[in-house]
């Protein structure tokens, strides 16, 4: 099998018509997230149901269609736009890789969307403690899910009529190993977080603030203007998964300053749980930095996901600056928009600090940092009450327009 063969998917929804637009923003996500992971989409699949079908997600009418395209152009994955029970999976494996067919067959591998997030993180995952995080998160999505094609049975045997008791009986072997990775992995994680909770509270006496925002947003690339550094930015989903801190200066007011993995729609619930001494990067900020792809057509959507995201993990009621990006790209598409409007839009949504910027462009990045310098301002004095009394703050940035 050829490698363009390898790599070809079909990407499939349920949707409806009222929301049909949306329904093709969420599967242009799935393309980009597809494309991320190395696999070219050639065709997607979308029928109008109002919940998943209980046995194979679609029904058999668009099932059958699905079957025909894929072999006729051969493609070797299913993305399916959200998550698949363990009897989806099941189902739709033995329609697409039946135990009879040859060894020389074609294989369909079938992904949902959180299978194809955490195959990404496993790849994006640097250090130890992130590659451990996602590795425990993907056994333990997997372990109720394993199919033949999904363990190591996917390579040749000989002989045909033995071939799929073996299979069940390797499954159950493969579900013991996985047990048992499983454990290995919470146990070095519990190691690791342990040290990662000495670090935190070394820096406890510094001010920490915390970049979040939907994936591939321009979080990374701001951080690199804001603190100097040469933090990883390029226009892919996830190019960030491992956090990274640094200790940026503004004036005489020294704050850490943290870039987290970005968040996505439906971020499955095993990778949250399993990146939770991560996102204390975010839980125990003083102040967080909202950054947000205004250029984007379903932007409200993307602070809504990231909104709730932070609830989730607890981090709801820290202080928040919203910080607008692109909007060089969004006056291009919207000359006659009303900024000012807008800004009281967002202040009405809860966020009393907003700004627009464009970190490419380099505009407004002086005004947001003296925002920043304000609110971190604030937070020192109450580490450092005296701090006033020792000296003074200075910003170089006194005379920045911050409203």
């Amino acid at each position: 099998m050829g490698l363009e063969q390898e790599n070809k998917a079909v990407l499939v929804a349920i949707g409806n018509t009222k929301e049909q637009d949306l329904t093709t923003e969420h599967l242009d996500e799935l393309a980009f997230l597809a494309e991320t992971a190395g696999i070219r989409t050639v065709g997607r699949f979308v029928q109008n149901l109002p919940h998943p079908d209980p046995r194979t997600f679609i029904g058999k009418g668009k099932l059958a269609e699905l079957y025909d395209f894929v072999l006729r152009d051969k493609v070797t994955n299913l993305i399916f736009d959200d998550d698949l029970t363990p009897s989806q999976l099941r189902n739709l494996e033995r329609t697409f890789n039946p135990k009879e067919q040859d060894d020389d067959a074609l294989k369909v591998r079938i992904y949902d969307r959180s299978l194809l997030i955490l195959d990404i993180f496993l790849f994006r995952a640097q250090t130890a403690q992130a590659r451990t995080q996602v590795e425990l998160a993907r056994n333990q999505y997997l372990l109720p899910r394993l199919t033949r094609l999904w363990t190591h049975l996917e390579r040749q045997r000989g002989g045909t009529g033995t071939r799929g008791g073996a299979g069940e009986k390797e499954i159950e072997t493969d579900r013991r190993n996985i047990r048992n990775q499983i454990s290995i992995l919470k146990d070095k994680l519990e190691k690791i977080e342990k040290q990662r909770i000495t670090q935190r509270q070394s820096r406890s006496g510094v001010v920490r603030v915390a970049l979040v925002g939907y994936t591939n947003v321009g979080k990374s690339t701001l951080m690199n203007l804001l603190s100097g550094s040469g933090v990883l930015a390029e226009n892919k989903l996830f190019a960030t998964v491992d956090s990274t801190v640094r200790k940026v200066t503004f004036g005489n007011i020294p704050f850490l300053l943290s870039d987290t993995v970005g968040f996505i729609r439906k971020l499955p619930t095993h990778l949250i749980e399993s990146f939770k001494s991560t996102l204390d990067e975010v839980r125990e900020a003083d102040l967080l930095l909202h950054v947000v792809d205004l250029a984007h057509p379903y932007h409200d959507n993307q602070i809504q996901v990231v909104t709730e995201t932070l609830k989730d993990i607890g981090a709801a009621n820290i202080p928040t600056v919203l910080a607008l990006n692109k909007i060089d790209l969004y006056r291009q598409n919207h000359p006659d928009a009303d900024l000012e409007a807008m800004k009281g839009y967002y202040r009405q949504m809860g966020f009393e600090h907003v700004m627009f910027v464009s970190a490419v462009a380099n505009e407004n990045i002086t005004q947001l940092k003296q925002m920043i310098f304000d609110e971190v301002m604030k937070k020192h004095l109450v580490i450092y009450p005296n701090f006033m009394k020792d000296g003074y703050a200075f910003s170089p940035w006194q005379d920045a327009e911050t409203e």
